[in-house]
């Protein structure tokens, strides 16, 4: 398996490489960038979905200090790592990190007045049905936050459908549809005019 193929489900040495890139700041200018759009006052209970080595987890248990953060991934070899990065914040009951899949998630109707995903719906099979989950597990009010690096507009992006088998890069009007046929009444966007960045905010009403 190549390094690529590995970004969407990592394993072995392969997906460690993968995840110390990651949590080495890979993706540290992208989720700074999505951050500074998305008001975290009050929030009390987080799901990040598609966790990778934790470091996105730890960000969010910074700026959400009074915030429990769960971390779900299915790949065992993702979980491990971010249990090893978060490993403090487990030990003090802020944080979870446990093996799941987001077509299945197994946490009660309105557990969570937040879900984030960081470079991840690419991956996912049935978009129709993860959206429908994760709306399902928010709370009245909570929302869902996606952060890509791919906005769907270049030709360019197109290679990792080529190159990572299962993959796929959406347009900012295929995940509007998706989003409200899943039951979001609110959907906002904002775009890093230097890159291809792309964030979306979903409001369950």
């Amino acid at each position: 398996m190549s390094l690529r193929e590995n970004a969407r489900k990592p394993k072995g040495i392969g997906g460690r490489i993968v995840l110390n890139r990651m949590n080495g700041g890979a993706h540290a200018e992208l989720s700074a960038w999505g951050y500074s759009h998305l008001e975290l006052d009050g929030v009390k209970n987080i799901l990040e979905v598609g966790c990778g080595g934790g470091a996105n987890v730890a960000k969010l248990l910074g700026k959400c200090p009074e915030a429990k953060v769960t971390g779900i991934d299915y790949s065992n070899v993702s979980v491990k790592a971010s249990r090893k990065f978060n490993a403090t914040a487990i030990k003090e009951g802020r944080c979870t990190i446990e093996p799941g899949n987001v077509m299945e998630l197994p946490y009660a109707d309105g557990s969570f007045d937040l879900v984030t995903a960081f470079e991840t719906i690419y991956f996912w099979p049935d978009l129709p049905k993860a959206f429908k989950q994760i709306y399902r597990v928010l709370a009245p009010g909570g929302r869902f936050f996606i952060c890509n690096e791919a906005d769907g507009d270049h030709e360019e992006e197109k290679a990792w459908e080529d190159e990572i088998s299962g993959t796929k890069v959406y347009k900012e009007d295929e995940l509007r549809a998706y989003l409200k046929g899943a039951g979001f009444t609110s959907v906002t966007t904002e775009r890093n005019p230097d890159k291809h960045w792309i964030i979306f905010i979903a409001k369950k009403a």
